[in-house]
């Protein structure tokens, strides 16, 4: 019996305790209310217990459990102080940790995959402890035949099938789950962690789109991808690449690397898809690390958006268009891109006026990525006060750009986590198609 779905019962009843457990609280809370326990003190109590709650199911679990926690942890910058707080710790937990795999299964795993003399054929030596573990697989390091040092990443048995169970459950509960993260729609996160979970349970995709990376930035001076050595569907064995995790530096990082990581960051989100045809679509910091000699190493590539022209041109054409302020132009623009539907009526200004703090990075020659700038822009579009809201609610999502949309989100999500100040302008102005030079303002610093 597979080893993820043989828990199947109790994961499912696992999962389903989370809104039940919630709303228990909520009770308490109630109650404590009426005994005149003042409202913000039963607030952050709830708070504080719903998160403990929360992360400690999404941790013990694999699957999408995981994977939600994971797509989660890169939006916890955006959400208000107050709230955050007892989130924060729990949530940047989930970007590189899970409970591991038994080596029994590891060793079953690697005998289907590699032969049964997997150990004494292909490596040299071989750690049965784990590394990192996250959502579908989990890592360890070994020696490879030849003496290099790598990283074998292993599927978990039966996480197909656990995937969809935890996703369907959790989608099945994404109407109360809005209790669990205030401001945060769970809905379309498993809607898109479902369409994106064929290509990563599939490991020879993933090798591909890591031999991609690897070889257009092979000896490159800012960027290093590790090389796949071996793949099968359910194991990669590639170069091991030692850095400093960016989840580390969020936490503890000093000023020059937050500063030097963001930069980094950005770059590469802009270069991989002009570089590689391929834009790295799972931005969250557990998967980026800055090495000793000051390059950025970039690992999993399960899921990648394919951009065989490179980001499409259009996005320039549009920030220039914005950052110009023709609104006329702006809003043709968007109207033939589909982000405005033909029969829809708009105000060309206060369709300039809402999405103005999106471009806000690009009026500066440095841009401060902040916790408290995210928030204010967050809070600037879905004010439901401003009649700039309405203009929200008229804008259309077209289907080419809904991966770009949620990378560049997340991204954006990751650079105030980081908090380092970046040359964002300049990066974007050399490295995104379709912008229009002269049309930059001068700087307002």
């Amino acid at each position: 019996m597979s080893e993820l779905p043989r828990r199947a019962v109790s994961r499912t009843a696992r999962l389903a305790s989370l809104p039940l457990g919630f709303a228990g609280r909520t009770a308490v809370g109630f109650g404590k209310r009426v005994g005149g326990k003042p409202a913000e003190a039963v607030a952050a109590e709830l708070q504080a217990r719903t998160a403990e709650q929360l992360f400690k199911v999404l941790g013990e679990l694999k699957g999408g459990a995981m994977k939600f926690g994971q797509a989660l942890s890169v939006m916890e910058a955006a959400m208000p102080e107050e709230l955050a707080g007892p989130y924060r710790a729990t949530l940047t937990k989930l970007q590189e940790a899970a409970p591991p795999l038994p080596a029994a299964a590891v060793h079953r795993v690697l005998a289907e995959e590699l032969g049964p003399r997997w150990r004494t054929a292909k490596f040299q030596s071989f750690d049965d402890t784990p590394t990192a573990a996250a959502s579908i697989g989990q890592v360890h390091r070994a020696v490879w035949r030849d003496g290099r040092d790598v990283a074998v990443k292993i599927q978990y048995p039966g996480a197909a099938q656990a995937l969809l169970s935890d996703l369907n459950q959790l989608a099945r509960v994404a109407r109360v789950a809005g209790g669990w993260i205030p401001g945060i729609d769970i809905k379309p996160i498993t809607d898109e962690l479902k369409s994106r979970m064929s290509e990563e349970l599939d490991y020879n995709l993933e090798a591909a789109n890591q031999r991609r990376f690897a070889k257009v930035f092979r000896n490159d001076s800012h960027f290093v991808v590790p090389d796949v050595l071996v793949n099968s569907e359910h194991v990669i064995v590639s170069e091991w690449l030692d850095g400093l995790p960016l989840s580390t530096i969020v936490a503890s990082g000093t000023r020059a690397q937050r500063d030097e990581a963001s930069k980094l960051y950005l770059e590469f989100l802009m270069v991989g898809p002009s570089r590689a045809g391929l834009l790295h679509a799972d931005p969250h910091p557990g998967n980026f690390r800055l090495t000793d000699d000051g390059r950025l190493g970039v690992i999993d590539y399960g899921a990648v958006n394919r951009l065989p022209g490179g980001l499409p041109s259009a996005m320039g054409e549009l920030i220039s268009d914005a950052l110009d302020g023709d609104a006329l132009t702006l809003v043709d623009g968007l109207r033939r891109e589909g982000f405005i539907k033909e029969s829809m009526q708009v105000d060309p200004h206060a369709v300039l006026d809402y999405l103005s703090p999106l471009i806000e990075p690009m009026r500066h020659e440095e841009f401060a990525f902040t916790r408290a700038w995210l928030r204010g822009a967050v809070q600037h579009l879905n004010d439901v006060r401003q009649p700039e809201f309405l203009v929200g609610m008229k804008l259309n999502l077209p289907p080419d750009y809904l991966l770009i949309h949620r990378v560049w989100l997340g991204g954006i999500g990751v650079l105030c986590q980081l908090g380092g100040t970046v040359p964002a302008r300049g990066i974007i102005v050399e490295h995104m198609p379709g912008m229009r030079l002269r049309h930059l303002p001068p700087t307002v610093d």
